[in-house]
């Protein structure tokens, strides 16, 4: 990493080496982000399925009354 820096740094792309540095971590935050909504969708849809699951006995259970 050190090497690149300083090929950066010889050329005088340092700010193109800080845009990329930037978008690099702003692209695996969006990533992060992305996942962390995906397994939040699951977990959420697990739940309301569950709460399906319970009314559907408890509205058997009625109807054997």
């Amino acid at each position: 990493m050190d090497r690149l820096i300083e090929i950066f740094g010889m050329r005088g792309d340092l700010a193109h080496l800080a845009l990329f540095l930037w978008a690099s971590g702003a692209s695996g935050l969006l990533a992060w982000s992305l996942k962390q909504l995906v397994a939040a969708n699951r977990r959420f849809d697990a739940f309301v399925n569950e709460i399906a699951r319970i009314n559907s006995l408890f509205h058997e259970r009625k109807s054997d009354d």
